[in-house]
């Protein structure tokens, strides 16, 4: 048989006639490498997985051969020292080993949160940076050409000044002054000092009959004046035609601004759809209606009801269910930090830490005030900080105290610049991106700054419709999003308080919208019904077409697949581009409330 002339099958991708290179386990469909790029990029499939087309058919290189031993093949895997080894290996021989293809499916387990990172985030807004970059380049000789020329005249008359003291002290200080005379004159300026001390003192002591008392108050009168208890002897002087007020003037006329990373606005990456559109719904058994929702990841969120916090992913199966929680769950007792560790309130209104791996609950604030009861809290992606809203049943007020990482209270909130109260009951609490803190109470949405200065009252839409506000979360174009449980929809509002839409309507699934969370990651959201045990996920936001063909580069940086549409390279330092995942830093200590 002629191999040469055989047919060779070739595989399609699913969206267009390109060559198969990857493929997505989710949809599932094969990818070329184009659309590949854009199927990992589109907010509707962000959070899919997607592989190379050869891990489809799971190929694993099983014949590599071991360069100790070139007679034997790697089947195992150090974990100690993190290499491969063959069974004549003995370095390895005391050291955990597990089988290398077990190490190879765990390891890009491990790595699939970043790669999924880097491919839907940072290959995004890369490009964006770029094309900022190329105006920058173009516009930055004109604006520093002013400040070049301030700074030139500003040393060049510091330089005079610096001159002008040098030949000051060259020839005036240095040739005409005699050191060793000055010094010789003060020593004996300070001998006859100390002999006229001696005198008086001596004056002072002499009994009455040799020294009668008239001659003693003569003395005084005329010697007293002339006695220094002080010789102030001078120093040698460089010079005084310095002025130090010329000096600190042009010193401080330099202006030195610290260098900030350049980033991307999501404003520029980011922008509303026209309408909404369910992205998937679940049924959560176990649980009777949601009160309050904390996303984990895209497919984990916790939930609860009135007397259970449980979490669920997206198949509605419970996977974990908080046993100390307190009983009467109303509002929004729980949120999750960046460690995805859950923060709740307990039975005895203290404010617990379960761990990640929900296998130890620590208490992070004790409740030492009776008077008042914590109700809702929120964790701060941006300060770490702790938001918790208080509720006082003797005088039917509310407050907002926040906590540092370590447990401190660092601040409270609690009235207006009048000394009004702020809050009737704090329901739910959220913060915006600029800092502002997001209450949602019995009748209205409260907005302050982060120090406590109070912006604003959301009440209800232009309409005079009302507003019976429940959950509430902010979104990364920094709209305020707040259940209207009067006219069982989600309001939209803007930072400023200004209502923008009705972003959901009413549906068969949602019966009655009463909790929020908004997913970072995938900049979805999660809704969950009060009357029955549905939550739905919405989506609402997509991407900005801010990747023109121009600049956009080729999939992958691989030039096998570069087409007349990708033509363009560029190289970035890693380094500069790296983010550092955010840590979360709160101690188990037990500060109180």
């Amino acid at each position: 048989m002629d191999t040469a002339s055989s047919p060779c099958r070739v595989h399609q991708c699913s969206k267009c006639p390109g060559d198969t290179a990857y493929y997505c386990v989710s949809c599932p469909c094969d990818l070329c490498p184009q659309c590949k790029e854009k199927h990992v990029k589109d907010l509707k499939t962000i959070d899919h997985d997607v592989v190379s087309h050869r891990d489809k058919i799971i190929y694993i290189p099983t014949q590599e051969i071991c360069v100790r031993h070139p007679s034997h093949i790697y089947i195992k895997y150090c974990e100690h020292c993190q290499v491969p080894a063959c069974k004549n290996c003995q370095t390895h021989r005391r050291h955990k080993q597990i089988d290398v293809k077990t190490a190879y499916k765990t390891k890009r387990q491990q790595h699939r949160g970043t790669i999924h990172t880097i491919r839907s985030a940072a290959l995004f807004y890369i490009p964006v940076l770029l094309t900022e970059i190329k105006a920058d380049v173009k516009t930055c000789h004109t604006e520093f050409c002013p400040l070049q020329s301030e700074m030139l005249t500003k040393a060049e008359r510091l330089k005079d000044l610096i001159d002008y003291v040098v030949y000051d002290l060259l020839n005036n200080v240095f040739c005409d002054f005699d050191f060793k005379h000055r010094c010789k004159k003060q020593k004996i300026k300070m001998i006859g000092h100390i002999g006229s001390l001696r005198r008086y003192e001596h004056r002072y002591v002499q009994p009455a009959f040799t020294f009668s008392a008239l001659q003693f108050l003569s003395f005084i009168k005329t010697a007293l004046p002339q006695i220094h208890l002080t010789l102030h002897t001078s120093q040698l002087s460089m010079t005084e035609s310095l002025s130090k007020e010329d000096v600190m003037e042009s010193l401080s006329a330099i202006q030195i601004t610290e260098r900030g990373n350049r980033c991307v606005g999501n404003q520029c990456l980011l922008k509303p759809m026209s309408d909404a559109e369910i992205h998937h719904s679940l049924t959560v058994t176990g649980v009777d209606g949601f009160l309050h929702i904390s996303c984990v990841t895209s497919d984990r969120v916790w939930g609860s009801d009135r007397y259970n916090i449980i979490l669920t992913d997206t198949t509605g199966v419970p996977l974990q269910r908080v046993e100390d929680s307190r009983s009467d769950l109303y509002g929004g007792p729980h949120t999750v930090n960046s460690g995805s560790e859950l923060i709740y309130i307990d039975r005895n209104y203290n404010i617990n830490k379960l761990s990640k791996d929900m296998k130890r609950s620590t208490t992070f604030i004790v409740r030492t005030d009776s008077t008042w009861e914590p109700g809702c809290v929120y964790w701060s992606p941006s300060t770490g900080d702790l938001l918790v809203g208080m509720w006082n049943y003797d005088t039917y007020t509310g407050k907002v105290t926040r906590y540092s990482r370590s447990g401190q209270l660092t601040h409270t909130i609690q009235h207006d610049n009048t000394g009004r109260d702020l809050y009737s009951k704090p329901n739910y609490i959220t913060e915006n991106n600029n800092g502002d803190v997001v209450v949602s109470g019995s009748d209205a949405v409260v907005v302050t700054e982060r120090g406590g200065r109070y912006r604003f009252s959301y009440t209800g839409p232009p309409s005079g419709s009302g507003l019976w506000p429940c959950g509430i979360c902010t979104d990364a174009l920094s709209h305020i999003l707040v259940c209207d449980v009067r006219h069982k929809t989600v309001q939209m509002l803007n930072k400023d308080g200004q209502f923008l839409s009705h972003l959901l309507t009413k549906s068969q699934e949602m019966v009655l919208p009463w909790s929020l969370s908004y997913d970072v990651n995938t900049h979805r959201l999660w809704v969950g019904s009060l009357y029955n045990n549905k939550v739905c996920v919405y989506r609402y936001i997509t991407r900005q077409d801010a990747l023109t063909d121009e600049h956009r580069p080729p999939p992958d940086g691989d030039t096998r697949y570069r087409t007349h549409r990708h033509n363009t390279t560029h190289q970035l330092n890693e380094n500069e581009h790296t983010s550092r995942p955010g840590e979360d830093a709160m101690s188990s200590s037990t500060p109180a409330i």
